[in-house]
């Protein structure tokens, strides 16, 4: 057998880089069911769509494990999705909340390209409103009288998960996260009262469109900073 030339001999240096995967994590089967269903051939890297389990302790262990070395993700950038509840008045089910950080228990997350993920939901889901400030992370369902003593801190949602998953991500390393939550209860239109299923329908519907605005805001996170 000839040798080979070794202008044939492929140098990995010269290979294009593995694009980095991004993780999606949400608590509910409904809302993995959403987000799987969605438009994926815009994708830059595998998408892995994460059901963690209801509450912040389920979610920051799902997300450790899933990060971990040999887990299925342990590079990715995060996201955190789903559902939530709004805290300022003149929200509607099916808005769109971006969260600019975190804020839990155990310390705040800045999130990543807030801006630009703004900007391509605002595209992608044409009418629903925008959203973007601070996430609050609660052990429990936010009702009543609680939603004001809440907005009162600056956060303009809660929810359960996601303050923990960007926590549990940025433990296992440095990488880009954000949170995107749509609004299914809001202050005055709590989930007890008549109409929530129809506002459910809604919040369903725009979670199932946000995908190419999450494949945008991941293809910007892999392009190198200046």
């Amino acid at each position: 057998m000839a040798p080979m030339d070794p202008a044939d001999r492929t140098d990995p240096a010269d290979e294009p880089p593995r694009p980095a995967p991004l993780l999606i994590a949400c608590a509910l089967g409904i809302e993995q069911f959403a987000l799987r269903s969605g438009h994926r051939k815009e994708a830059p890297g595998p998408v892995t769509v994460l059901r963690t389990g209801m509450g912040p302790k389920a979610a920051a262990t799902a997300v450790r494990q899933a990060l971990a070395h040999g887990g299925p993700a342990p590079d990715a950038a995060v996201i955190a999705s789903g559902f939530c509840a709004g805290l300022v008045p003149g929200m509607h089910p099916g808005d769109l909340i971006v969260a600019d950080e975190t804020r839990g228990p155990h310390g705040t997350s800045a999130c990543t390209g807030v801006e630009l993920l703004a900007k391509a939901l605002d595209r992608v889901v044409p009418g629903r409103t925008v959203h973007t400030g601070p996430l609050l992370g609660s052990a429990h369902v936010v009702r009543g009288p609680e939603r004001a003593r809440l907005a009162a801190t600056g956060a303009i949602a809660v929810d359960m998960e996601s303050a923990a998953t960007l926590g549990s991500a940025l433990r296992a390393g440095p990488r880009p996260v954000a949170a995107v939550r749509v609004v299914v209860d809001a202050p005055e239109h709590e989930l007890v009262r008549i109409g929530t299923l129809r506002g459910g329908i809604s919040a369903f519907r725009v979670l199932r469109a946000v995908l190419p605005a999450f494949f945008e805001w991941h293809r910007s996170s892999l392009l190198p900073r200046r």
